[in-house]
C-alpha cells in the first residue's frame, strides 16, 4: 500500500486525522518520524474541526487526499498503550 507522506527538513511525516471518543472534535495534523502528533508541515498548530466533513476538506484545502484516520478513547490516556497496539486506525482516501 503506497502511503503519501509530508517531508519537511528531511523529516517525513504522516497527515493524520484524531478522532476522540466522546468530544464532539477531530484533531487534524500529522505524525512525525518520532510518533509526536504535530500540525500539518511543521509550520502550523494542530487543527481543530468540527466533524470528520472538516477535517477531510482541510486536508483537500492542503492537496492531501489521504491520511490516517485514528480513534483515541481516555482509556489510551489514562492507561497508556504501545505506539503500533492498543489503537484504532485506518488509512482513508478521500
Amino acid at each position: 500500500m503506497m502511503m503519501n507522506t509530508l517531508t519537511n527538513s528531511n523529516q517525513a511525516t504522516m497527515p493524520t486525522i484524531i478522532g476522540v471518543a466522546e468530544s464532539t472534535h477531530y484533531l487534524v495534523g500529522a505524525v512525525d518520524s518520532l510518533n509526536n502528533f504535530i500540525g500539518l508541515n511543521q509550520s502550523r498548530d494542530v487543527a481543530v474541526m468540527g466533524s470528520l466533513v472538516e477535517a477531510k476538506n482541510y486536508l483537500r484545502d492542503n492537496n492531501i487526499f489521504n491520511a490516517a484516520l485514528e480513534y483515541q478513547t481516555a482509556y489510551d490516556e489514562m492507561c497508556g498503550t504501545s505506539s503500533s497496539s492498543g489503537r484504532c486506525s485506518q488509512m482513508i482516501k478521500f
